[in-house]
């Protein structure tokens, strides 16, 4: 039985959007730059065939897979009325020229706020929710995932794609994490963004193995950014959430992370100081839990942490 966004019949699902093509290192700050013109000069044809190719010096496809990418790491947000886009408060918040946390993409804290963008988007990124929320195995293959994806199609009754879709969705998924090998992808190699996290190691040709366990380059700043999103989303009335629902919840940090039990209770047992007192840790009687101290929590006050700026946390 699904557990999770996936089980609620409003949410939708997509297995598209990127045109098979994975994130590439420049894309989200040149989607930034082009969006942030346009606003300014009251454009709204930023991604438009004919400009789009001009305007970022790639093909139309390409053009389409940008403003997808910008779109599920959060970077830019299409407006209300439709058609035209404008920058996220945490588009400006990492690539503002001045006050932005990483303008040029260096910091690996960066690479796992997008990782967690994409494995915790049910909507947008079906197949990396899938992938790091429901598949329990320690590895996995690429028919072995298309398949399971097809059996969650069939069995959402409301969501439709073709075999053929799964395939390079699930195949976009790999190489978002695994770098092509052998000749003629060198600039796959170069472009596995979120290869640079290690959560996928490739075994052979066919198989895949994730990569569970502590993650020392996981900055507590986006940890903590992970566990409130998730908070707010999952139980965002209850006071209190406990280990188990931290660490296996579908969308929880533990699974997106890849943390496992003994990882997730390490971060906990600090969090107090961490979280400069938003949260507090408690293991009474077997019952071990995070309580909230502040009645309402920012998940972005806790990004200048990973990037050491802490001025501008406390300004936050």
């Amino acid at each position: 039985m699904l557990r999770g966004p996936l089980s609620d019949p409003a949410v939708k699902t997509r297995f598209a959007g990127h045109e098979t093509f994975p994130l590439r290192r420049l894309w989200l700050r040149k989607a930034f730059e082009a969006v942030r013109e346009d606003e300014e000069q009251n454009k709204n044809n930023t991604f438009d065939k004919d400009y789009g190719i001009v305007r970022f010096g790639v093909g139309k496809n390409m053009v389409t897979a940008i403003r997808h990418w910008a779109q599920v790491f959060r970077i830019i947000e299409e407006n209300k009325e439709g058609g035209s886009y404008r920058v996220s408060r945490l588009g400006h918040r990492l690539f503002d020229d001045e006050a932005g946390l990483d303008p040029f993409m260096e910091k690996i804290s960066t690479i796992w706020l997008l990782h967690w963008f994409v494995a915790s988007d049910v909507e947008r990124a079906t197949t990396w929710f899938y992938a790091f929320n429901h598949l329990n195995a320690q590895s996995f293959d690429r028919d072995s995932l298309t398949d399971a994806l097809a059996l969650l199609c069939k069995r959402l009754e409301r969501s439709r794609s073709s075999t053929a879709t799964l395939k390079r969705d699930v195949e976009c998924f790999v190489r978002s994490y695994v770098a092509k090998v052998g000749a003629g992808a060198v600039d796959d190699q170069i472009e596995s963004v979120l290869g640079e996290l290690g959560l996928i190691k490739e075994v052979s040709s066919r198989s895949f193995e994730f990569r569970r366990g502590a993650k020392p380059t996981l900055h507590d700043g986006v940890f903590l950014f992970a566990l409130e999103e998730f908070w707010q989303s999952w139980a965002p009335r209850q006071s209190t959430l406990s280990v188990d629902a931290i660490v296996y919840e579908p969308g929880s940090p533990g699974r997106v992370f890849k943390l496992d039990e003994h990882a997730v209770v390490d971060r906990l047992v600090a969090i107090d100081a961490a979280s400069q007192g938003s949260y507090a840790w408690s293991d009474t009687a077997g019952v071990r839990n995070v309580a909230r101290r502040k009645e309402k929590v920012d998940p972005l006050s806790f990004l200048p942490l990973a990037y050491d700026r802490q001025a501008a946390l406390e300004a936050a």
